[in-house]
């Protein structure tokens, strides 16, 4: 009986060892046949983990810092999806998260075997690009909001609530997920001074030699070679409520009151309905009459912790848009003026009017600087 039982446990020994010592099985989409592979343009040279983590580690951290989404979290899923950068969308195609097209896509495509045959998924210029579009991918889907009530060190149950919304149909993905994040101490990388965190455990813990982590293989992969097929995108409706003024926008002209709740006029921009704010109002007041939690408020408005709103604030009661679909591209700065308070005024989501511009949400603004606004 007892060398049964050791034999057993050698061999649930061995499976877990199998598991933890082959990532690259975690690339969701697999090699396709040789012959009818694209190619990459450059040759290749296969990254190893600690390079493709090294190689990526600031874009995560800026993403979190932007976006809020955990550092680790763009890191595992990337290295899950990818196959640390080797697999075969990353290589030929800049996609390191394996994001299909969807309807909104409207860019470069390619079709490889996945969920279902010719299965379409998204190429991107850049690799860089392919990380951008992930964090706007899972900010602007609405069945990925409810992760942002996490923290962003918590990177359990990011992985655990990524499956359940559907992010990828393997099982027991958020597992792999966090395996991964644990196995490279990715979570190193959610913490402050996390960049100094990561790089002093690649040195002190695993002895290595920052300088021989810069990677001799391309970054990006050049994606002139892939067809694009052809896709009809409708066109997004445009807001029949604005009006302009010289500096760009004044929403003064451009509120228009859809009806009154409460005492309240309800007024619409870029599709999302709001108030004017009056004199000791609180989120908490504001959700009540709206029933609306004052957390979801909050995040409505881009706002964190206990803040209150003054008299006279504009207070979405509903999500913004991802983008600005009015006429007009760019909004000149007036003194004073901040990212936060462009995106109420246009209805612009925080983040994404932050990553349009390359800029942090808290980045000081100049008077006369001009902004995108999509």
């Amino acid at each position: 009986m007892r060398v049964t039982l050791y034999r057993v446990f050698s061999v649930v020994m061995m499976a877990v060892a199998m598991v933890v010592a082959a990532p690259t099985a975690f690339a969701q989409v697999n090699e396709p046949d040789a012959d009818s592979a694209q190619q990459p343009v450059k040759e290749w040279v296969k990254l190893t983990p600690e390079e493709y983590i090294y190689m990526w580690r600031e874009t995560a951290v800026d993403n979190m810092e932007v976006y809020g989404i955990p550092a680790s979290i763009t890191m595992g899923q990337a290295f899950l999806e990818s196959g640390f950068g080797n697999g075969y969308l990353a290589r030929v195609a800049n996609n390191h998260f394996c994001i299909k097209c969807k309807g909104s896509w409207t860019g470069k495509t390619i079709t490889h075997n996945d969920d279902r045959p010719d299965d379409c998924f998204r190429v991107y210029d850049t690799a860089e690009e392919s990380f951008a579009d992930h964090a706007d991918f899972l900010c602007s889907g609405s069945r990925y909001d409810f992760l942002f009530a996490y923290a962003t060190d918590d990177y359990k149950s990011w992985a655990k609530g990524l499956k359940k919304a559907g992010y990828a149909t393997a099982p027991d993905y958020a597992e792999r997920l966090i395996g991964v994040i644990e196995r490279y101490h990715l979570y190193l990388l959610d913490r402050k001074d996390g960049l100094k965190l990561y790089d002093d455990y690649l040195a002190n813990e695993l002895s290595l030699d920052l300088a021989s982590l810069q990677p001799s293989a391309p970054s990006s992969q050049p994606v002139e070679s892939v067809v694009t097929t052809d896709k009809v995108i409708p066109e997004m409706p445009r807001d029949v409520t604005t009006a302009y003024a010289e500096r760009g926008i004044d929403p003064n002209n451009f509120r228009v009151s859809i009806n009154s709740h409460f005492g309240y006029n309800v007024f619409r921009t870029n599709g999302a309905h709001y108030i004017i704010t009056k004199k000791g109002d609180t989120y908490e007041r504001i959700g009540e009459l709206f029933e609306v939690s004052p957390a979801t408020l909050r995040k409505f408005n881009d706002v964190e912790g206990r803040t209150q709103p003054e008299d006279g604030d504009v207070l979405y009661i509903e999500r913004k848009a991802a983008r600005w679909n009015g006429e007009g591209m760019f909004h000149t700065v007036v003194e004073g003026e901040n990212l936060h308070l462009i995106s109420q005024i246009y209805g612009i989501r925080l983040t994404q009017l932050s990553r349009l511009n390359k800029i942090r949400p808290t980045t000081p603004l100049v008077d006369g600087q001009t902004l995108r606004l999509r």
